[in-house]
This record gives C-alpha cells, sequence and structure tokens, in this order.
C-alpha cells in the first residue's frame, strides 16, 4: 500500500514523499510554546488561538493514525541573491514568482489522497500550510529533510527548496526513519540575515525577519528595518539561497514552478503606479495578492526609498495624498531619502491637515 502511494504521489509531480506518526515530534508543543511566549509571532495572533491544534496533530482529527508528506521541488533556475542589486528594481521571493502553491499544491494532495482513500478504503484528510499543522517538523520525523539553523526544511537532495504538503489517515502506514541534522558547524543562513533575525539557531523572531515584515505585518515597517530591507518587496529569501546544501538541488522541471518573466525582477517605478484594479490584475493568481494592494505599495515604497533613484522622487510624492495612511506613511519616509529639501516643502504643507497618528509621525520624525 505504501509503495504504491509513493509512486501516485511521484506521478502527481511531489518529489518525495515519507510517512511520521502523528505523536512523532513530541517536543514541538513546547519549542511553540517557547516561541510564543518570547513575543517571536509578532502580530501573527492566529498562532496562539490554534496553538493546541497546531503543536498536536490528533487535537486536527483524532482519528490518524500516519502523516503522509510529501514535497515538492520549486528549486530557483538562477540566483535569487542576484537582483538584490538592482536597487530600481524589486526582488520578490523565489515561492511567489508564480502562481499561488497553496492551489498548487493541494490540488495535488487531493489527487494523491483520493487515489490512496480508494486503494486502501482509509479515510484521508489534506493539509496546505494555511492549516494549523506543523508541517516542517513532521516533515523531518518523515525522513525528507531536518530543520536547519534558519528553521526551514532542509533536504539533502532539494537543499531549502520544497513546498510541504501533508495528508492524514486512519490507517497505519509504516514510518520512515528521521532524518538527521547536517548542518554541522556552518553559520551561513544565520551570518547573512540582514536584520540578524535569529537571535540563536534554530531559532526565528519574526518580528525582525523581513518575510514577516514584508508579508503579514499589516502596519509601518518599522524605522529599524526599512533601509534592511533593501529592494525586497515581498518577501526574502537570503538565508534559503546561501544554504550550502543547495549545491545539490535540482532546478524546477515544470513551467508552473518556473518564474513569470514580470515578477522575476520587476521595475518598482512600474509598481509604484498600480491602482486597486491594476494591482489585482497583475498578480492574479499570485500569492502577492493577498496582501493587498496598500501593503505591496509600502513595501515598493520602502524600496524605492532605498533605491538612491533621485529621479524617483517624483512619483513618490504623488502617493502623499494616497487614501492609504499605510502609503502615504511610507511615501513620506521614501521622499525624505530622495529628495529631502522636497521632503521639507510638503511637510510644511500637509502636516497641518494629516489626521493619521502614524503618517503625522513620519513627517514629524524629518525634523
Amino acid at each position: 500500500m505504501k509503495a504504491r502511494l509513493v509512486a501516485d504521489a511521484k506521478d502527481a509531480g511531489f518529489d518525495v514523499v515519507g510517512v511520521a506518526r502523528p505523536d512523532a515530534v513530541p517536543e514541538a508543543a513546547s519549542r511553540l510554546r517557547r516561541f510564543l511566549f518570547d513575543g517571536f509571532h509578532g502580530t501573527m495572533a492566529w498562532m496562539v488561538t490554534t496553538e493546541e491544534r497546531r503543536a498536536r496533530p490528533r487535537t486536527l482529527w483524532p482519528a490518524a493514525r500516519s502523516v503522509i508528506m510529501l514535497g515538492l521541488n520549486y528549486g530557483p533556475d538562477t540566483d535569487p541573491l542576484e537582483t538584490l542589486g538592482k536597487k530600481d528594481r524589486g526582488t520578490i521571493s523565489v515561492y511567489a514568482r508564480n502562481r499561488d502553491y497553496h492551489d498548487l499544491i493541494k490540488g495535488r494532495l487531493k489527487q494523491v489522497a483520493g487515489r490512496f482513500a480508494a486503494h486502501s478504503g482509509a479515510d484521508v484528510k489534506v493539509f496546505v500550510d494555511t492549516a494549523p499543522l506543523m508541517e516542517k517538523p513532521l516533515a523531518a520525523a518523515a525522513g525528507i529533510g531536518w530543520q536547519g539553523k534558519h528553521t526551514n526544511l532542509v533536504s539533502r537532495d532539494f537543499g531549502s527548496w520544497l513546498f510541504l504538503g501533508a495528508i492524514l489517515t486512519d490507517l497505519e502506514l509504516p514510518a520512515d526513519e528521521p532524518e538527521t541534522d547536517h548542518c554541522g558547524s556552518c553559520r551561513a543562513c544565520l551570518d547573512i540575515c540582514p536584520t540578524d533575525a535569529f537571535p540563536a539557531p534554530y531559532r526565528l523572531d519574526a518580528r525582525r525577519c523581513i518575510s514577516y515584515l514584508t508579508i503579514e505585518h499589516k502596519g509601518p515597517i518599522p524605522k529599524a528595518f526599512r533601509e534592511a530591507i533593501g529592494n525586497r518587496i515581498y518577501g526574502c529569501d537570503d538565508c534559503l539561497a546561501v544554504c550550502p546544501w543547495n549545491k545539490y538541488a535540482r532546478t524546477t522541471r515544470e513551467a508552473k514552478l518556473k518564474a513569470r518573466e514580470d515578477l522575476e525582477n520587476p521595475a518598482l517605478s512600474d509598481l509604484a503606479q498600480l491602482d486597486d484594479a491594476g494591482f489585482r490584475a497583475r498578480f492574479s493568481g499570485s500569492p502577492i495578492k493577498r496582501i493587498g494592494r496598500d501593503r505591496f505599495l509600502r513595501n515598493v515604497l520602502i524600496a524605492l526609498g532605498n533605491s538612491g533613484d533621485t529621479s524617483a522622487a517624483k512619483l513618490v510624492a504623488t502617493h502623499l495624498d494616497d487614501p492609504s495612511n499605510l502609503v502615504r506613511g511610507a511615501a513620506v519616509w521614501a521622499l525624505a531619502r530622495l529628495d529631502p529639501e522636497r521632503a521639507g516643502i510638503e511637510r510644511n504643507a500637509r502636516l497641518a491637515g494629516e489626521t493619521d497618528p502614524s503618517v503625522r509621525e513620519e513627517w514629524h520624525a524629518l525634523g
């Protein structure tokens, strides 16, 4: 039965399959509790409300006897760090350069789970990372890889580039041997982090992570991290891309996983002109769409402020009247970086009429 499951998974496009017991990671609960106690989850309150279910898979489904973990390789064809030097262009995380992987994975998981249920008569439930399941520890327990010092899964065959999905079943399958940690003394992922988001190996403070700041965080980007963000407008791949195990990773094989040309290194000046309709059209089917135009424009304006391109000051200034306070505040900061004199003039003209406290704070910060 397990051999047929693996064959069906490979036929559906998955690159690796492993099986773990639902209780294979007993330490997951205490690790999660410490993460939340330290406040490392930032504003992701849903992690607190789903703590019990997240830490124990059988809380999600008491009948579960096996967790089938599946991985899909999304390794990039080029070095994702190369775009960081092109300051007038935006860098988008590799996983978001094409269609939303949640949709891609879920469809395939349902296909594999359906075949498995038909062959075995077992009940199944499908989970992608939108459900409260700790995929990375379970994937390590299933032998797919290990959680590296950057807290992401690392595979000897695919480096740090695996999408994960899970199928829970009430059928007891032979469990695989867990993978051991092969990070050794390497600190590459820790040392490259632009915002020092790793207080210690294997620990991540999301509040300092660029992926969190540009995607999950709904308010203004904290000033302490704006310059370090550079031109990263959605996510950050630095700690993934620098992993030495990537040299063994195969590049993507499917067109569905290859980057769209317009998302590989888009011009910041083009993105800064998107209205809501333009944003929705540009990112239709992309995970970027879920953060909305305002948060995305916030990120783009921060990147423009870091670009050093003084000719972009005029474009940035057009956002000083944006309906979104999130966009207006980012525009103030970016304009002050690109054209301090104009920022001072605009401050004198606009501060008195600004009602939002966060935007007023940005104007006051100009001195």
